[in-house]
């Protein structure tokens, strides 16, 4: 589970929707020349912009940190470093939902995140 999602009630570890959502995110806005250094290069975009975003051969795409298979079981390769934008990302939140329909996974049984982050 990650460490912002309520285990009871998301499981991001089964979506992976927000790392599959689009190509220009995430981008690389509030971190520090150290965090950014912390981050593996070969998970970079060549601008340096923000994370590099893998597109296979049908044409979808993902955050190159992401491993396994969306929508089943997925994790990220630099959780510890991930950039900023990965750690404000909140399970359930209006991105959260936005990803998850982009990507063809339901949304309507989602418990209200103000709930837990109020």
């Amino acid at each position: 589970m990650l460490e912002t999602s309520p285990p009871e009630i998301f499981d991001c570890q089964s979506c992976g929707a927000c790392c599959a959502y689009q190509a220009d995110w995430p981008r690389f806005s509030l971190e520090s020349d150290e965090q950014l250094a912390a981050i593996p290069e070969q998970f970079v975009a060549a601008d340096l912009s923000g994370m590099k975003f893998d597109v296979d051969a049908s044409g979808k795409g993902r955050c190159a940190a992401l491993t396994g298979t969306l929508g089943k079981h997925v994790g990220c390769a630099v959780y510890a470093v991930r950039p900023q934008v990965c750690r404000d990302c909140m399970p359930g939140d209006p991105e959260c939902h936005m990803a998850r329909k982009a990507l063809g996974f339901a949304v309507e049984d989602l418990p209200d995140p103000d709930v837990y982050y109020g």
